[in-house]
């Protein structure tokens, strides 16, 4: 059953044209990189929130500083009205510990020299979640809701597969009992049919704990299955952002419908429709 979007009060996650500098060469001047260029959203809390671009669009970047990994040069990014980079260093971990992040790869976001139950009792240690035994009962039933075994615990990364990694990279991030989760190509480095799964997963455990996900992607079908509404990154601006079904039926942003033309689609007639009206 989904979970009930509530825009009854204020946006979980507000971010006010927020923008990212980097040093060197790029189309934001000679002076250095502009990734992300005065974006505004809003995120409500059961919401998933799509961000959609090509390659090289700040998609990531925006993804970054929402999660407080990255600093924006200007603007700012709150999570229930708290900026999420101000703040003393306990004020700033009681924020951070509210979001937290899946990774593109599973392989490389996990500590090879750590088992899997270090790595989730560590994050509930770090921030004060559970300790003893109590997080050992928590890994267990982390692990059972994202589809894993408890022996689990007590083997490394190496012994898993690609998609039984990401399951991991998950519940270490459901550890420390997150509102908002932030996930950064989750199910790009997966097979096709593992990537359906991981999907589910998702979205299953979106309705049991009550989460709320900033899902970034480059595959506009995986974003099309999860997200309520989709915003769409061009050169470090959001060009659109509307509901999922009303931006795939009808792009407004000449972008938007080039990406959405670009999209591989099964039916030859759909994809010639998406053509002609990319180019129309």
């Amino acid at each position: 059953m989904p979970l009930a979007i509530d825009r009854a009060t204020t946006p979980l996650l507000r971010v006010n044209g927020a923008g990212r500098d980097f040093a060197g060469r790029g189309w934001g001047g000679s002076g250095g990189f502009r990734a992300v260029d005065d974006v505004s959203l809003e995120v409500w809390r059961g919401e998933t929130l799509g961000i959609v671009g090509e390659s090289g669009s700040g998609k990531s970047t925006l993804g970054r500083m929402i999660a407080g990994l990255l600093t924006p040069t200007r603007g700012q990014v709150l999570l229930d009205g708290e900026d999420v980079h101000g703040g003393s260093g306990a004020r700033k971990r009681a924020v951070w510990r509210r979001m937290q992040m899946v990774f593109q790869d599973p392989y490389s976001s996990l500590n090879p020299r750590m088992t899997v139950r270090d790595a989730l009792l560590e994050p509930m240690r770090n921030f004060g979640v559970a300790q003893g035994q109590a997080a050992e009962d928590r890994a267990r039933r982390l692990l059972d809701a994202c589809g894993l075994p408890s022996r689990s615990l007590n083997l490394f990364p190496r012994e898993f597969s690609g998609g039984q990694r990401q399951r991991i990279g998950i519940a270490r991030a459901l550890a420390v009992q997150p509102d908002l989760i932030v996930a950064d190509e989750p199910v790009s480095a997966l097979d096709v049919s593992v990537q359906a799964q991981v999907i589910n997963l998702m979205m299953d455990l979106q309705a049991e704990f009550g989460l709320t996900y900033v899902f970034i992607a480059h595959d506009l079908a995986v974003v099309r299955q999860i997200a309520d509404r989709v915003g769409v990154m061009n050169k470090g601006c959001m060009v659109e952002l509307a509901a999922s079904e009303a931006l795939f039926a009808s792009p407004v942003h000449a972008y938007t419908k080039t990406l959405l033309a670009s999209s591989p689609v099964a039916d030859p007639r759909r994809a010639r429709q998406q053509l002609v009206g990319a180019v129309g």
